[in-house]
Parts: structure tokens; sequence; C-alpha cells
């Protein structure tokens, strides 16, 4: 038997989980808590724990690891990631700087340079390698850069410029270089530059996690292959994914949907073939997305994380601050808050550091009428530059250990000001904020036992006071309001897949409709009911508190597979290896001759036959080529075609041709390593 080890780094849990890699069965899994400033710690507890379960395979079994990591999408989001210069073959400075589009260019240093050719992919200006040299040894010289990207204007019609820099850069240098080409074939000069420079700056950051995870797995004797979850769900080798780190944006969730659709379809064989909805309930946020046979819907715009709208294609999922760490406080008129904010909950917390229940007793005894009660702070990682004077104090004094917000504000001569500068610090995450969340109250109804109960209960018996209830009731009020968060997520995005983008808070009947069909609340005269179609497949460790009442509200059919709570780590390796390249066939004048642009340049043709016949007995060869190299096994290449034609007037016979699109698509399992038993 050859096991397949599948890992997941979440936001606030590192899943490890041991599958039949032929039968696709779960042998063992287990959860650790993720390590941020090193992620190789939570994946190596995570992996000792899931060999530590009963039934496991022995290390010697296993012919293949996958993982799906968070690590591109928070160093996007953060601004993490190396100096990268990015240069700009052919591009309009000018053009560039009267739209505004310089915020856009996401690198230390951008150069332009001459080249680059036009949409029909002819050479527009010749490539000025002199120029290109200087510019690249000065931006090493001073130390902007530790990568290079290169995105050619038109670089997608015809890379020629592109792969010469490439060579020239990596001869210069012996960097690593990415090309625009490599990452897109679509058009859109500022975005596929954007996508190269973020690309750029994440190859360090992936190799060195990969290195990590490498050695964290050799020191447990496994060897096997490792391979990658990309955005869409499809799988690369590790070297292929560190060339291309970009794409394992949102890998996360691919993996999740992927995971969640493989465990529901063995549980329940009717939903092979339907379409479904995926809801993955985690620490920090909770994603939806749907599937259609298997498949996850990809965002045909491209990803969006943080402010950068990527051409990495990847699934099409819809994301809110909702999960087992989302800060529960309460605002204006006693109306409680269930996130966006993510905190370290109170349980965890006090597990971590028990000196924490003297203060949460002292608390709880006084019922502080404060928005501060029952919350704590303490640093999370030393700052990377030096911080302001009064700053570097209030680190140093956090350092210690958690400390109550509450008395750090009282006890200081200037409170708005020292709560100001602890979420200032907060902000850049060099402190973590605690307090109450939906994992709390879990814990303190007793439908959770994962750390320490009493100091949920504590948190809940001080929030409840401010509230005017009990400590059971307001437990039981965070899980219907997380509840009916989930579901109004879900709802927004059905609306929003079928060009709808609801805005409740601007929309009071709306808003009262969808309250009364969640809800059950009925006028005198009119009653409202709502019904999702399609099945809800449910998956993350606490969906079996939430998700009932949510298929309840919607009058939806609820799936909650088996392995649930660790589907994201089998969405890891069950995934298969998909390359996918987009060839136009373009005319250049009418009646004309044909362009086919291949992935080495361009090719005239005289007839559109002659033109596909020559795209399909090279791109085969080439997308094969590379699906190997992205760690596939046996390979299936399949094409899909579509001719654009214009008909010259209605009623007319005569069309004018206008191109065509040929998209070849190579398919493959990953090849693991033969193992023993």
């Amino acid at each position: 038997m050859t096991v397949a080890l599948g890992i997941d780094t979440g936001g606030t849990y590192t899943d490890a989980a041991l599958v039949d890699y032929e039968q696709g069965r779960v042998l063992a899994a287990a959860k650790a808590l993720t390590t941020r400033h090193d992620l190789s710690l939570g994946i190596g507890q995570a992996i000792k724990a899931a060999f530590g379960q009963p039934g496991a395979p022995p290390a010697d079994q296993v012919g293949l690891v996958a993982l799906s990591t968070t690590l591109a999408t928070n160093a996007i989001v953060e601004g993490q990631g190396s100096p990268v210069c990015l240069i700009l073959l052919g591009y309009d400075r000018r053009l560039i700087r009267q739209y505004g589009l310089e915020g856009e260019l996401v690198a230390d240093r951008v150069v332009y340079v001459d080249g680059g050719h036009d949409i029909y992919g002819d050479e527009a200006s010749p490539l000025d390698e002199a120029g290109l040299r200087e510019a690249v040894l000065s931006a090493v010289e001073e130390g902007h850069a530790q990568a290079f990207a290169v995105s050619g204007y038109f670089g997608v019609r015809n890379p020629a410029h592109e792969l010469r820099a490439r060579q020239l850069i990596e001869a210069w240098t012996g960097l690593p270089v990415t090309c625009g080409h490599e990452l897109t074939t679509r058009l859109n000069s500022v975005r596929r530059a954007t996508t190269v420079a973020l690309n750029a700056r994440l190859v360090p950051l992936l190799q060195e996690l990969i290195g990590t995870l490498r050695h964290a797995l050799a020191q447990r004797g496994l060897s096997a292959p490792l391979m990658v979850v990309k955005g869409d769900g499809s799988l690369v080798r590790a070297e292929w994914a560190v060339r291309r780190p970009v794409e394992t944006i949102l890998s996360g969730p691919a993996a999740s949907v992927v995971g969640a659709w493989h465990l529901a379809g063995q549980a329940d064989s009717e939903l092979a073939g339907s379409a479904v909805w995926v809801m993955d309930v985690g620490g920090i946020t909770t994603d939806i997305a749907s599937l259609q046979d298997g498949r996850p819907r990809l965002n045909p715009e491209g990803a969006q994380v943080g402010r950068w709208r990527t051409m990495v294609e990847a699934v099409d999922v819809h994301t809110v601050g909702l999960g087992g760490d989302s800060h529960v406080r309460f605002e204006d008129a006693r109306q409680m808050a269930i996130g966006p904010q993510r905190v370290v909950p109170l349980c965890l917390l006090a597990d971590e550091h028990p000196q924490i229940m003297a203060e949460l007793r002292r608390q709880a005894q006084v019922i502080p009428r404060d928005e501060l009660a029952a919350q704590f702070v303490l640093a999370h990682r030393a700052p990377a530059r030096s911080l302001e004077a009064a700053d570097e104090v209030l680190w140093k004094r956090l350092s210690g250990g958690p400390h109550a917000l509450l008395r750090l504000v009282r006890d200081s001569r200037y409170g708005t000001i020292a709560l100001r500068r602890t979420e200032r610090l907060v902000a850049r995450r060099l402190l973590l904020r605690a307090g109450f969340t939906p994992t709390d109250a879990l814990h303190a109804l007793g439908r959770l036992d994962l750390w320490d109960a009493e100091a949920a209960r504590l948190g809940a018996r001080i929030l409840a006071a401010q509230a005017g209830c009990s400590a059971d009731d307001l437990c039981r009020a965070v899980v219907t309001g997380v509840s009916e968060r989930a579901a109004r997520a879900l709802i927004s995005k059905v609306l929003s897949d079928e060009g709808l983008l609801p805005q409740w808070e601007q929309e009071p009947v709306a808003s009262s409709l969808l309250h009364r069909a969640l809800n059950d609340a009925h006028s005198p005269s009119l009653g409202c009911t709502l019904q999702l179609r399609e099945p809800v497949v449910a998956i993350g460790a606490p969906v079996e508190a939430y998700m009932p009442r949510v298929a309840t509200q919607l009058h939806a059919q609820l799936v909650i597979p088996p392995h649930a709570a660790v589907a994201n780590a089998v969405g890891a390796m069950v995934g298969g290896v998909v390359q996918s390249h987009r060839v136009l066939v373009t005319p250049l004048a009418v009646g004309g001759p044909l362009r086919l642009h291949l992935p080495d340049g361009v090719h005239d043709f005289q007839g559109l036959e002659e033109a596909v016949a020559f795209a399909e007995a090279e791109m085969p060869r080439w997308l094969e080529a590379q699906a190997h190299e992205a760690g596939a096994g046996q390979v299936e290449v399949r094409m899909a075609r579509r001719d654009e034609a214009a008909r010259l007037r209605v009623g007319w016979d005569d069309e004018v041709y206008l191109g065509s699109e040929l998209v070849f698509t190579a398919v493959g399992r990953p090849s693991p390593a033969v193992r023993g038993g």
C-alpha cells in the first residue's frame, strides 16, 4: 500500500492526514496549532501527531507528500517578500504615470527598457540589451534585487524579448527570473506586470519554506516526492512551485474545496455529478465556493489578494471574517458583534499562560463595565526594525507574557494613547490580542474540550454582565449569531454569482425579509422562506455546532463528511496535476495570412486548418513535458477549440473571421515513490 501525507497550514491550525493513495481512504489524521513565525514547527507537530494515531501506517509506506499553504497569500497581504527589480520591456512610462498606475507595480525598483511587440506579435522596437545590462547590474549593486521580474509589452503574443532578457539576466547575476508569459496568456500589461513582480518577491520565501519542510520530513525518515497545491486545486512539484509561487495563492481554500468533494463523495455517492456549495469554517475565516462535477469554479477575473488583483487562475472563493477565533464583543446599545477581527481565544491563552486566570477571576468578581474587559495582549514577534521609543518600551513590557488590556490602559498616565499604541503594534502583528470567541462559547457550553474551559466560562460571565443576561444565554447567542452570519454569507455568494450584489445594510426591505427568513420571524400578515437547491458540504473543526442551523434556515441538504475537521489536508493530496495553455490564431488581414501564437514564438500560415493542425502537432508534446516537469506520471492531453466570426450585416451570409482560441489541457496524477508494505 502506498500512503500519501497531506498537510495544510491554516491561520489557526495545521492539519496532517495520512491517506491510502489508491483508494483515497483516510487512515489517520491530526491537528496542531499553526506556528506562523516558523510554519515548519507546526507542520512537524501535526505530522508527529498523525503518525501517533491508532492505525497509522509506518513512515516507510509514505510515497507522496502534498502541502497546501497560506504563505503566499499572507505574504502578499502583509507586504512581505524579497527585494525585486521589475523590468518592463516596451512599456510607455508616460502612460503609466498619466493613469496613476505606478502604485500597482509592486517592486522595489521598476526599470523601463526599449523593446516589446505589438498586438500581432511583431517586434515594435529592438531589445536594448545594453540598457538592460546597465539596469540589472545597477539594481544588484545597490541591493534592490534578490530576484527579477520581466514583463514585455504584448509579451503574451510573442515572448521572444522576455526569453532573451531572462537568458541574459541569469547569465549576468545568477538570480531567479520570472517572465510574464509563463504565468498568463491574457492581455492586461499592468496586471501582468503586477503578477510577475509578486511572483518574483515570493520565490525566496517559498524556497525557504520548502527547505525547512524537507528538513522536518527528513527528521521523520520521509523522503517522498513533495507536491504543493495551486490556487486552482491542482498539484505541482515543489520545485515547480518555487519557480511560480504566486500560483499558490488561495492554496488553502482550493485544498479545502477539493478535500470536501473527495470526502463527501465517499460519504454520499449521489453527490457525484451534481453542483454543491462548500463552506469551510476555520479559525479566522469562513470560505465559500461552488463545485460542479468535482471541479471548483475559478475566478475569471484572476485571484484578488489584499489590494492586488492578479492574473492567477484560482478558486472563486467568497471569504468572510468569521471563524472560531472571531472576536465577540458588545458595541453600542448592547449590540453583539462577532468578528471580523481575529483574537486568541481565552481558553487557549489560559492553557498556554495559566497566570491569566487570576486576572479573569478578579474581573469576574468586579464585573467591569468596560469594553476592554476580558481582553489581553501579548508579544507575538520581535520587530524587524527599530520602533519609536514609546512603542519600544511598550513592546518590551509585554514581551514577558500576557497583560490585561484593561489594566494596561488604566495604569498608564495616558490611557487613550497607550491603547492607540497597542492597536498599532497589533496591526503590525508585533502583538497579539486575546479575547472572548465562538471557540470560548463552545467550551463554556461543554460542546468543545480542547483547552481551558474555566477561562472560557469566566470570559462568558464578564461579557454576559455587559449584556444583562446569563453566561449560558450569551454563549447560545454567540453560536446562533455565527450560524446566522454564515447563512447570510452563503446567500450573498449565491446572489453575487447570479449577478446581484446585495448590500443588506443599505437595503432595509431586503434585510427585513432576510431576517424573517432566517429567524422564522413572521409579521401578522407576511412570512418568508428561503430554499437553497444545491447541497451544502461543510468542513472545518466546529461545523457540527453551526452548520445544522444554517441548513435548517435555508431548507438545504447538509453533508458533514467523515474527517471534516481535516478536509484541507486531505484535499492537499487528492488533486491531480493539471497544466493548461491558451493558443491564439489571429488574422493579420481580412482574408489574408493567419498568425499562430505558441509558447516559443509566432508562426504564420495561409489557412486556418493548417495553423490548427500545426498547433495540434506541437502543443501536446510541449504541454506533456510541462506536466511531467510539474510532477505528473501518465498524462492525457486534450484540446478545446473556439472559432470567432462576425456576420457582415443582418441577413447576409458572408462572415469575417476574427480568430480562434485553442485551449490545450494536460491532466495526470502525481507519481509516488514506490514503498514497501
